[in-house]
C-alpha cells in the first residue's frame, strides 16, 4: 500500500470514528429518525452536484431499483439504528459493535454468494461474536433505562451493512462508485422524509445539535463515501475493509476528548477480541506457511 493510500485510509477511519461523536451530539435533540433523515438529505445535496459534474446522473435512472435496496440497507436503516443507540451507549461501545460488520458480511457472503469459509475464518466468527457477548454481557439490560436494545440496534445496523456489501457486489458492480454513493443517499433521504416529518422534534434543536448533524452529513457521509469508494478502486476491498479496525480507536479517542467518555479495561479486552476475530473471519491475518 502506498503512503498516500495509507494516509487516506487513516483519514477515513478518523472521519467515521467521529460519526459516533456527532451522533451523540444530536441524537437526543433530533431523535433517531429525524437525525438519520437530515444526515442522508444533506449528504445528497453535497453529492448530487458532484455526480452531475461527472455526467453520472443517467446511472441513477438506469440502476434505481438496486439503489433503493442499497439506500435502505446501507444508509436509512443503519443510520437510524446507530442514532437510536447513541441515546444510551457511548460512542466507543457503538464503534466496537460496528466493527462486527465484516463478521456479518462474511456470513452473508457465505450463505448468499457461496463464498467458502475455511477453519480459520470460522474460528474468527466464533471469536468475534464471543467478544461481542463479553462486551454486552453486563450491559444488555432490556429494562427501562437499560442499554440492551441499543446494543441490538448496533448489531442490527452492522448486519444491514453486511447484507448491503454482498448486494452491492452482486447487483451494482457495474455502476460507478460515486453513483452508488449518491444514489444510496438520495433513496435513503426519500424513504426517511415522511417518517422524519412525523417524528420531527417538537422543540427546535440547539446550534450544537445542528452542527453535529451537518458535520455528520458532510464529513461522515458525503466525503467519507467518496474516500471509501476511491480506496476500493485503488487498493481493493480486502485492504479497504481494514478501516474497520481503526474506527474504534478514533471513536474512543474522540469520545474521551470531547465527551469525557471512559474506556475501561474490559472494553479494551472485548474490543481486542472482536477485532482479532474479525481479522480472522475476513482473512486479513496471514495463514502460516506449510513446511
Amino acid at each position: 500500500m502506498k503512503p498516500f493510500d495509507l494516509a487516506e485510509l487513516v483519514l477515513l477511519a478518523a472521519i467515521w470514528g467521529a460519526s459516533f461523536l456527532f451522533m451523540r451530539l444530536g441524537a437526543h435533540e433530533f431523535g433517531p429518525v429525524a437525525m438519520a433523515a437530515l444526515r442522508v438529505g444533506i449528504a445528497s445535496l453535497v453529492l448530487l452536484p458532484l455526480l452531475a459534474a461527472r455526467q453520472g446522473l443517467a446511472e441513477l435512472r438506469s440502476a434505481w431499483k438496486p439503489l433503493v435496496m442499497v439506500g435502505l440497507l446501507n444508509s436509512a436503516l443503519p443510520f437510524a439504528l446507530f442514532s437510536y443507540a447513541a441515546l444510551s451507549i457511548t460512542a466507543g461501545l457503538s464503534s466496537i459493535l460496528n466493527a462486527t460488520t465484516p463478521l456479518w458480511g462474511a456470513i452473508v457472503a457465505w450463505v448468499w454468494l457461496s463464498q467458502r469459509l475455511n477453519a480459520p475464518r470460522i474460528a474468527g466468527l466464533v471469536l468475534g461474536f464471543a467478544g461481542v457477548l463479553f462486551l454486552a454481557w453486563d450491559k444488555a439490560s432490556f429494562k427501562p433505562g437499560g442499554s440492551g436494545w441499543a446494543i441490538l440496534a448496533c448489531l442490527g445496523a452492522a448486519l444491514c451493512y453486511g447484507i448491503a456489501a454482498s448486494y452491492t457486489k452482486r447487483f451494482l458492480s457495474h455502476v460507478a462508485p460515486l453513483a452508488v454513493a449518491t444514489g444510496s443517499q438520495v433513496t435513503a433521504a426519500l424513504m426517511l422524509a415522511l417518517p422524519a416529518f412525523l417524528w420531527w422534534p417538537a422543540q427546535m434543536p440547539s446550534a450544537r445539535a445542528w452542527i453535529g448533524v451537518v458535520l455528520l452529513a458532510v464529513l461522515c457521509s458525503a466525503l467519507a463515501y467518496i474516500l471509501f469508494f476511491r480506496l476500493m478502486s485503488r487498493i481493493g476491498p480486502s485492504n479497504t475493509i481494514s478501516v474497520t479496525f481503526l474506527i474504534p480507536v478514533f471513536a474512543v479517542l474522540w469520545g474521551w476528548l470531547f465527551l469525557a467518555e471512559s474506556f475501561t479495561p474490559a472494553m479494551a479486552l472485548g474490543c481486542a477480541v472482536v477485532l482479532l476475530g474479525t481479522a480472522l473471519a475476513v482473512g486479513l491475518l496471514p495463514r502460516p506457511k506449510k513446511a
